[in-house]
């Protein structure tokens, strides 16, 4: 997360939001050599306090947790974009990265086999919800057995979380017309992921101001 405070002004009930809507991540373990990371769909319950994912059975991280609870983060990314320091147009500028990250900290363990049915029901249901109206996809679609057979190889994982932070970094550190500059070119221009998403943000950045 970037050090300066400027950028973690908003509150954890905003950052549980963001990373509960946004639902995908990485997460990351630590291993022998390096830390084990896994991209990850998951469901983050309303309180924040528990996170809700499956891995292949396969996966270091699945493994690793055969030890029993394991200290771990998951790491959730929003819109980004390169920002050119010509956008500011003020002098001796420095080009930057702007971006929307979550963090959130806890501990994680495998559950029992017999949740992951409702868990694969859950996460499938909350995301065909987000493309309504299409007629939802569910597991009695499949044919009998499949998805039973398929189900070996993964195992559900609950993560009790302990701690959550968030870099908001929207230009909150320019004056407002020269973000306003900025968020202009980052729509038209940028170089990143949800370059209208980012650029919306960024307008709205006064508020979190200092």
């Amino acid at each position: 997360m970037h050090p300066n405070p400027i950028f973690h002004t908003h509150e954890a009930e905003d950052n549980l939001a963001y990373a509960r809507e946004r639902a995908f991540g990485i997460l990351a373990v630590s291993g022998a050599e390096a830390p084990w990371l896994s991209h990850i769909p998951f469901l983050l319950d309303e309180d924040g306090k528990t996170l809700w994912l499956h891995l292949l059975r396969s996966n270091p991280i699945a493994r690793a947790l055969k030890g029993g609870p394991t200290p771990a983060r998951l790491a959730v990314s929003g819109p980004d974009s390169y920002v050119s320091p010509d956008w500011y147009d003020v002098i001796d500028q420095v080009p930057t990265w702007n971006y929307v990250a979550v963090h959130l900290t806890g501990t994680i363990e495998v559950r029992p086999q017999e949740e992951l049915h409702a868990l694969l029901d859950r996460q499938s249901a909350f995301f065909e919800e987000k493309l309504l109206p299409k007629t939802p996809w569910t597991p009695g679609k499949m044919s009998e057995g499949v998805m039973d057979r398929m189900m070996r190889a993964i195992v559900p994982c609950r993560m009790d979380v302990t701690g959550v932070d968030g870099t908001w970094k929207l230009n909150q550190n320019k004056p407002d017309d020269v973000r306003m500059r900025a968020a202009d070119h980052v729509e038209a221009f940028g170089i990143g992921t949800d370059l209208a998403v980012l650029s919306a943000l960024m307008r709205g950045a006064d508020g979190q101001r200092t």
